[in-house]
């Protein structure tokens, strides 16, 4: 049977935690984490209306991409609408777990998803983060380094992009002298001992630092380990906001705003003039992006796609960039695809829901 906890250890796997942003809340918000799931239903907000969709599903997990708990509570009476939906998700037993800036941040999340949606190919991460990375030298008998290379790999070191178990390594002439208190794998106790070594490179993201150095203390031949962890400051191109990429195919302004609503099922949107050229470069970010404008344009986009733009912002706009506003929740609500996805490829034994809700609280008339 598979609990609340193996659904939130699996999509904080894909996304992990410390790729939030500081204000952010995503984590399991209500819920015993080990009850055992019977059914989800996967949701861009968690409302009142949704957790009595999942009343009415018999789902016991609702995943949402926006926290419900966003700001301090200092009281739980009903008195709001996020009260109200906190009470009847607690009185229904009806987990609520959020995956928010941390899903915004993967290179295969939020925006990968709307990149999908628009046909946007060959995509990057338009402003990755930087100090994510860190660097781990060790060095380690040159007949037990593959042993010790396999169990740093399979704690999360040594991938980069596309690339798994990559190291670097220097080998060379290790000398130390045990003192009588020691118990060496090599040489005796007061007697000074050579022997070759591998000093070995690895990188990894920050996060994993305990588990890598756990893995690396427990399948070292050494009863003490000569080690370096180096913080990196080097950007890491799998985390960061938004995502830039190119159309197959160029489009005039015109196709390429029938394309936004067709793609995106758009009644309208809100934009600056178009450039005077087809569109091919296209960069997006979904929900509210305006801090990434000088970003898309350093970037050479022709258009940039994103939501909850200021009236003065669109004046940040040039005669070579276009930027468009879909709204929040146009930008977003594919997420539940992308939710869904994950958790039917990764567990059989319950079913997941796309949730039928509206939640978008803007209308158009």
């Amino acid at each position: 049977m598979t609990k609340i906890k193996d659904v939130v250890r699996a999509l904080e796997q894909y996304a992990p935690p410390a790729y939030q942003e500081a204000y952010d809340n995503a984590l399991l918000q209500v819920g015993d984490p080990e009850a055992t799931v019977n059914r989800v239903l996967v949701t861009l907000d968690c409302t009142e209306e949704v957790v009595e969709e999942a009343i009415e599903r018999g789902c016991n997990l609702i995943v949402a991409h926006h926290p419900v708990i966003f700001k301090a509570l200092k009281s739980l009476t009903g008195r709001t609408p996020v009260e109200r939906t906190l009470l009847k998700a607690l009185k229904h037993q009806i987990a609520i777990f959020a995956c928010h800036t941390n899903l915004d941040h993967v290179h295969n999340g939020v925006n990968a998803k709307l990149c999908e949606k628009l046909g946007i190919e060959n995509t990057r991460i338009l402003a990755p983060k930087s100090n994510l990375l860190t660097k781990l030298e060790f060095f380690v008998p040159v007949e037990d380094t593959e042993k010790v290379l396999e169990a740093v790999h399979a704690a999360g070191a040594g991938q980069i992009g596309e690339y798994t178990d990559c190291s670097f390594r220097i080998t060379g002439t290790g000398r130390f002298t045990p003192s009588s208190q020691a118990n060496p794998h090599i040489g005796q106790t007061g007697k000074t001992e050579e022997t070759i070594e591998n000093r070995i490179e690895v990188i990894f993201p920050s996060f994993k630092q305990n588990q890598v150095m756990r893995a690396l203390l427990k399948a070292h031949p050494y009863e003490e380990v000569a080690h370096f962890l180096i913080e990196l400051e080097n950007e890491n191109q799998e985390v960061g906001a938004g995502m830039i990429g190119e159309l197959e195919t160029a489009l005039t302004a015109e196709e390429f705003a029938q394309h936004l609503k067709k793609q995106l099922n758009l009644i309208t949107f809100k934009h600056t003039a178009w450039p005077d050229k087809l569109i091919k470069k296209v960069a997006v970010c979904g929900g509210a992006g305006s801090f990434l404008l000088s970003k898309a344009k350093a970037a050479g986009a022709d258009v940039f796609v994103t939501a909850d733009l200021k009236y003065h912002e669109f004046f940040e706009a040039n005669s070579k960039m276009a930027l468009v506003d879909v709204g929040h929740y146009e930008s977003e609500v594919y997420t539940k695809e992308l939710f869904y996805d994950i958790l039917t490829k990764t567990f059989s034994n319950f079913a997941v829901d796309l949730s039928a809700t509206n939640t978008n609280p803007v209308r158009h008339s």
